[in-house]
């Protein structure tokens, strides 16, 4: 069944090679520049979780009284994956989501967390994106990255939900970057051993794993259509051009900082 994925994953690779060559890695020097780079990384991290919780809504039974929804498999599937990424083990061998991993990561590297913080509260207290975006002073880019992963959610649209899941978020990190935070934490371990944490969980969990039932679990719901698999296509390729935005937006605020340090 994964061979009908293949068309998909040929489609997206221009794209995929884009990212994972990003100039915004090249920049990365400085734990200052990786905490630009955090603050916009975060809202993904953010919106990750929301998809996810997106696709178990949709896939399987979450209110009562209970009955089968769907598909035992693709049940298990995203049902494992929300486990593992919803309440995974930290670095002190505590349970939490991989969001919060990511925020204490920021916290212990001196990123500043009020803008995610002041955009999810305010997202809790009315739901209005615009609003929350507002007060946090979210960047643009990392505005039409979330807008555009809300669009795929709000669609109720499983097969391309699992799309974007699983060839937009599991295996981007590229070696260089890893490179990059290894020896940032070789030279600072007290503020970056956090978020090393976090990325080697990330690629032992879902970069392995993870990916490869998010792989099933989208064959199964693509069932094979060739419509479904052209729109999952479609909707995958918008959003690691998205992807490519938001580091565009990271590495234009780093090049933007440096230029404010040069001639202050």
């Amino acid at each position: 069944m994964l061979h009908h994925l293949t068309k998909i994953q040929e489609e997206i690779a221009p794209l995929k090679a884009q990212i994972v060559n990003h100039k915004v890695y090249d920049v990365i020097e400085t734990i200052a520049d990786l905490r630009i780079f955090m603050q916009y990384h975060v809202y993904a991290v953010w919106d990750f979780m929301s998809l996810l919780k997106s696709l178990q809504l949709n896939l399987t039974c979450v209110q009562t009284p209970w009955f089968p929804v769907g598909d035992a498999n693709t049940r298990s599937l995203i049902n494992e994956i929300v486990a593992g990424e919803e309440s995974d083990i930290d670095a002190n061998g505590d349970k939490k989501s991989h969001f919060e991993m990511y925020v204490e990561a920021m916290l212990q590297c001196g990123a500043d967390i009020s803008g995610i913080n002041k955009f999810i509260e305010s997202l809790k207290s009315n739901g209005d994106f615009a609003a929350a975006y507002k007060i946090a002073q979210t960047p643009k880019a990392a505005q039409e990255f979330v807008n555009f992963t809300f669009e795929i959610i709000n669609n109720n649209k499983a097969h391309l939900q699992s799309s974007i899941f699983t060839f937009g978020r599991e295996d981007l990190i590229p070696s260089m970057f890893l490179t990059i935070v290894n020896d940032l934490s070789k030279k600072f371990p007290a503020q970056i051993s956090l978020f090393k944490y976090y990325l080697d969980r990330h690629i032992e969990v879902d970069g392995d794993h993870h990916s490869n039932l998010s792989l099933e679990m989208t064959a199964i719901l693509c069932e094979g259509n060739a419509d479904y698999l052209l729109t999952a296509q479609q909707a995958t390729q918008i959003a690691l051009q998205k992807r490519i935005e938001l580091w565009d937006g990271a590495y234009e605020e780093i090049i933007a900082v440096r230029a404010e340090i040069a001639y202050s």
